[in-house]
Parts: C-alpha cells; structure tokens; sequence
C-alpha cells in the first residue's frame, strides 16, 4: 500500500517539485523576515530562527497527515478507486496508515532540508538532546496520526467540503500552537484560555524546548509536558481509528462509501 502511494507521487514528478519549492519559500519568508527584524543580534537571530525552524517540523507532519490521510481518501473518490480498494482483500488498517508512512519519508527529506536553509540563513541553531527531541517528535507524530483517522472519517461524510475544514484546522493549529513563533509572542489570555488546552502546543513546545536546551514556555514542567504527550501519543491513534471506523461502517451500510 506504501508502495501505491509513492508509485502516484513519481507519476507527477512537476507537482512533486512545485511542493518542495513551495515549502523551501515558506522557510525563507520567515527567515528573513526574523533576520531583518532581529537587530542584528546574533543570539536573537538564532534563537527565533530556532523556534520557527523546529516549529516549522512539527506544522509540516501535521499538514502531511492531516492531508494525506484525511484528504487523500477523496481523492479515491474522485477517481473511483475507493471501493475497488475495500472490495480487495488487503487489510483496511494498513491501506489508511500506509497513506502517512510512505509520504514520511518525503517530509524527512523536506524537514532536514528546510532546517538547513534555517540554519544556513540565521547563521546556525541550536540543537540539544536530540534523542529526547526526536522521542517527543515520534510521539507528536502518533497522535497526528488519530487526527488524520478522524479527518478521513469526517471526508467520506462531508466529501468536497472537508477540504475547508482541513485548510481552517490546520490554520487555527498553526496560529494558536505558536508553531511559527515563541508562545510569548502571542497575548497571555490566548495562551491561557487557548493553546494551554490544545495537546498539540505541549508537542511544539517540548520539541522545541527540548532541542533549544530551554524551559517550556507554557507554565508547566517538562514531566508533565512528557505525560500530556505521551498520552496523545497513544490515546489519539486508538480514538482517531475507532471513530473513523465507525464513519466508515456507515458509509458502507448505506452504500455511499464510493459515491462522488
């Protein structure tokens, strides 16, 4: 199934290569706009360039699954393949995780290039215990993975209009996770009555933190940033599935799964 989907990525080697530049111009929007306000002061440079950059790892894992996962399974509708696709005896688990797995790959490619061009611009990151940083980003990944279940359940429901929905998600994410920027950069009340209830701001935040060799940001201990997660980490993968298999069940009980 890994196989399948990287087999439709080499098929459109343009569009394959339009999303690397896309991604690379994002990079140095935020680079330079960091290196022209930071006053020339190196550590500054380096350390906000150090927030964006890693935060700019954790927001692509998200946009790749949220995508690939969720959205991907209309693009089965639309070529008619879906049901062909649950009417083969391959397992169904694996024709949704495979989805992320084989685009995995690609996004490490697009993370440590786009890290490089951070890091090549700002004159260097920092980077601590990068074992606990990849660990936390792991974890991040598998809770990921639950919210794109839940999105490709949401788009055998709403179909074309889930398009929306991913593109304000994942928005919302990227401005309320302070995924771009320090958590200090937005106002105390957002942070409060906000991004300290979304489990995807410990992700960023001890990610970054851990790599940046800094104390978490949103008032708590790394222990407990461990604990929230590792609990998203697991919890959200088994949820994810449970609710997308429901939708599913459904859509095959009133035979719309493969419908346009």
């Amino acid at each position: 199934m890994a196989r399948k989907t990287l087999l439709e990525y080499s098929r459109y080697p343009v569009a394959f290569g339009a999303l690397f530049a896309q991604i690379f111009l994002i990079i140095l929007l935020f680079v330079l706009t960091t290196v022209a306000f930071a006053g020339g002061d190196q550590r500054t440079i380096s350390r906000f360039a150090g927030a964006m950059g890693y935060g700019f790892v954790v927001n692509i894992i998200l946009s790749f699954t949220l995508w690939e996962i969720g959205f991907s399974i209309r693009e089965e509708q639309v070529r008619g393949t879906l049901e062909s696709l649950y009417l083969s005896p391959a397992n169904k688990f694996s024709n949704l995780v495979s989805r992320i797995f084989a685009v995995l790959s690609i996004t490490v490619l697009m993370c440590l290039g786009g890290l490089a061009v951070v890091s090549a611009v700002a004159g260097g990151l920092p980077v601590n215990n990068v074992g606990l940083g990849l660990l936390a980003l792991l974890l991040t990944t598998s809770g990921f993975l639950g919210l794109g279940f839940v999105f490709a359940g949401i788009t055998i429901k709403l179909k074309e209009t889930a398009q929306i929905l991913v593109n304000g998600l994942q928005f919302f994410f990227m401005i309320f996770c302070a995924m771009f920027y320090p958590f200090l950069a937005l106002p105390s009340f957002v942070v409060d009555d906000i991004s300290r209830w979304i489990p995807i701001s410990y992700c960023v935040d001890l990610f970054r933190q851990t790599l940046l060799g800094q104390q978490p940001e949103l008032g708590v201990s790394y222990a407990v940033e461990w604990v929230i997660v590792l609990a998203f980490g697991i919890v959200s993968p088994l949820v994810g599935y449970w609710i997308y298999h429901r939708i599913e069940r459904k859509a095959r009980t009133d035979g719309t799964l493969g419908e346009y």
